[in-house]
């Protein structure tokens, strides 16, 4: 991949990375659930569903999920159902104000937040969808293609990083400022709202 194609893929990974979803929805989740400690590590969830998506599509299997329509709704629904689940496991969360991450009410071992993380972005076809559509725009097809989809696997990984960050410490830093159960729970309830929006939206995905 040459470096002025690579220039035009890093900005598009920006625009990825920021654009509102799941992912970004799962961090601030984190943040405000966890503090940015720990919540962060939800972040490499993200990035390992984020590899995995690249490595279906390198691999073709993600042109078949595309192409199969049993494949691919099956994939979608666990998506859906996961979702979902998130969602109303945050609305039902308990209304506890966190003072500081080594005071977490409910201690989440990091491995399972990070489980959580890779099955958000990995079990999403809109995300190889996606990725169908993109990628092979900045492949150089006269040459190897396992190192470009290395670099793009990086370059999506470094964005994320970044991004993501943000998200949690907007999120976990908001979480500081509420100080009452009530407070909490609207917290609670408006992310478990945005878990099952997204939900929805995957639900109403078509393929083109």
């Amino acid at each position: 991949m040459d470096f002025s194609l690579w220039l035009t893929f890093f900005a598009a990974a920006w625009l990825i990375s920021l654009s509102p979803g799941a992912g970004a929805v799962a961090a601030m989740s984190a943040g405000v659930n966890h503090g940015f400690v720990r919540g962060y590590v939800m972040t490499f969830g993200l990035i390992l569903g984020i590899w995995t998506q690249v490595l279906v599509v390198g691999l073709g299997l993600g042109a078949l999920i595309a192409a199969s329509a049993i494949g691919f709704t099956l994939v979608k629904w666990l998506g859906v159902a996961y979702l979902v689940w998130l969602g109303i496991k945050q609305w039902r969360a308990p209304a506890v104000a966190m003072l500081s991450d080594a005071a977490e009410p409910a201690a989440v071992a990091p491995r399972t937040l990070v489980l959580r993380g890779w099955i958000i972005n990995a079990v999403n076809p809109k995300g190889t969808v996606f990725l169908l559509a993109v990628v092979p725009q900045f492949l150089d097809l006269a040459r190897p293609l396992g190192g470009q989809y290395l670099v793009i696997a990086a370059t999506l990984a470094f964005t994320d990083l970044i991004v993501m960050a943000g998200y949690t410490a907007l999120a976990s830093r908001l979480l500081r400022l509420l100080k009452s159960p009530r407070q909490i729970a609207v917290l609670n309830r408006s992310f478990g709202s945005l878990f099952v929006a997204a939900g929805v939206s995957l639900a109403l995905f078509k393929r083109n």
